[in-house]
């Protein structure tokens, strides 16, 4: 099942996900860089996400034709050098653009499901949907040539979404190409928190004292382990990058 929304004559498409329980994380600790375990049970509400990143004509359809941050330009490909801020709160330093998401949801009060809002997805969302129900490295496959962009293939560059293999929530790009931007704030202690409540409903972690912001996924220039279903890399919100982009959700306000 699938919501579907026009904006300027530009169309996208975002997956239903049933949700449920799944284990979030990873002990592999060759791999990983320390940050990915202990591995947690995680209930997830339903939601909608995007079966494609956010590509620069849907940034342009909603933002303005004029207003193109990237550094890779392709109305099909990603959009990038995108802040967390941006994207969530506006840029209140020099153009003073309102945040993507609040005018998003301004064009789309009348067609969104009663009660929906886009947002960024939750680390847990994000996880949930890469893994796509297969136990793979990646999203959608133990060979990242075949569903993702990164240092092998990519030829230091984004390319257009959807040209990769989906995985098995049919969602495309989920490992490589670009990061993408997650609500939660990182912290080290999150995952054993979460680990020690059993199984943990709709985890977000917003902690006061926490600086920096998660984005998942790995990118065109990262090797093979950051590109991991269970890799979390996390940056200032107000990072901006040829490597950052983000993904829609639309869930229960």
């Amino acid at each position: 099942m699938y919501h579907t929304e026009t904006i300027n004559n530009h169309t996208f498409r975002l997956r239903y996900l049933p949700g449920g329980i799944f284990e979030m994380g990873s002990d592999e600790t060759r791999k990983s860089l320390g940050n990915e375990s202990p591995i947690h049970k995680v209930e997830l509400s339903s939601f909608y996400i995007g079966e494609y990143l956010v590509t620069q004509a849907l940034w342009k359809a909603v933002m303005g034709a004029d207003h193109n941050p990237s550094r890779f330009i392709g109305d099909n490909r990603p959009v990038e050098q995108v802040s967390w801020i941006d994207i969530v709160e506006g840029n209140q330093d020099n153009d003073g653009q309102p945040a993507f998401l609040h005018k998003l949801n301004e064009w789309t009060q009348t067609s969104r499901p009663e009660g929906y809002a886009y947002r960024l997805p939750t680390e847990a969302e994000w996880e949930y949907a890469a893994r796509g129900s297969e136990p793979y490295e990646y999203a959608g496959s133990d060979q990242l040539k075949e569903v993702g962009w990164f240092s092998e293939n990519s030829h230091s560059e984004t390319k257009a979404v959807g040209l990769k293999r989906p995985n098995g929530f049919q969602l495309f790009d989920m490992s490589g190409n670009v990061e993408e931007w997650c609500v939660d704030k990182y912290s080290d202690t999150f995952y054993q928190e979460c680990y020690e409540r059993s199984t943990v409903k709709n985890p977000n972690c917003q902690k006061e004292d926490a600086r920096y912001r998660l984005a998942r996924g790995g990118s065109w220039g990262d090797y093979l382990r950051f590109c991991r279903v269970s890799f979390r890399d996390y940056r200032p919100p107000t990072d901006r990058d040829g490597i950052l982009s983000f993904r829609l959700v639309l869930a229960s306000a």
